[in-house]
């Protein structure tokens, strides 16, 4: 059995499974290389202040939370089928700093083609079909999982990006975690009762920040399927600081 929290305040998320004592950290789509579709539109980003950030950020969390393993769950990298000069650079050096500090397991997004090359040894590299922990099923959230198995009751995935978005809101642009309850047949077939979901927002806290205007949510086929279907029993949109600021009636202009 597992058993699942957000990090308070933080775009991360422990998973503690019983019979393997292991801790688990989750985040998602780091987008790393990012910067020059930044540069691209004329911004001026510093890509070291930002990679350094990053690094000192997640080393605090693994150290504070006793974390034994980090789950890296899609969207390592940013440009979509091509390898830009950063993430050439970048990402590897990124791996290496945290394999130092910790076990990686990469469960590779629709952002991650050819990303192989990139790869130091030391990681673990999982199929973009996903990582199963006791019920649990990491997929990023790109595709319908495949992984047809009836004793899974939690999904937990990122790729959406989830950003609160109310003008005159306090928390308009912040990230925010996104809880579901769906039916579960409509995601796995001939099964019987209902599914968690639990959508991861981006690591990265630049994305909506930066490109603020020309934002567009990433849409997810789990989630898309289960609102046409009716399926959506419950849903929560949290804040980073664990206040609920949303419900099913708000969960579509969320996503």
């Amino acid at each position: 059995m597992v058993s699942i929290r957000p990090i308070h305040s933080k775009a991360a998320l422990l998973i503690d499974e019983d019979i393997k004592r292991q801790r688990y950290m989750v985040i998602s789509d780091l987008h790393i290389g990012f910067e020059s579709y930044i540069y691209s539109r004329g911004i001026t980003f510093d890509e070291e202040i930002f990679f350094d950030e990053i690094i000192r950020e997640l080393s605090d969390l693994i150290k504070s939370n006793r974390v034994d393993s980090v789950i890296l769950l899609g969207d390592l990298k940013s440009t979509v089928g091509s390898i830009s000069k950063q993430e050439w650079h970048k990402i590897p050096q990124f791996l290496k700093l945290l394999s130092e500090i910790t076990d990686i397991y990469f469960v590779p997004g629709n952002h991650d083609s050819n990303i192989r090359f990139l790869m130091p040894e030391n990681v673990n590299i999982i199929s973009s079909k996903g990582m199963v922990l006791d019920d649990t099923l990491l997929v990023h959230g790109h595709t319908i999982p495949t992984i047809a198995r009836s004793y899974i009751k939690k999904i937990v995935m990122g790729h959406i990006h989830p950003v609160f978005l109310r003008h005159n809101s306090v928390i308009n642009g912040q990230r925010v975690w996104i809880y579901l309850k769906i039916i579960k047949d409509v995601i796995f077939p001939k099964t019987q009762g209902t599914l968690d979901l639990v959508i991861v927002p981006a690591f990265n806290r630049y994305l909506y920040a930066i490109n603020e205007r020309r934002y567009t949510k990433s849409i997810s086929p789990i989630i898309a399927k289960a609102i046409k279907s009716n399926a959506v029993q419950q849903a929560l949109v949290v804040s980073l600081d664990g206040s609920i600021v949303g419900d099913i009636e708000t969960l579509l202009k969320i996503i």
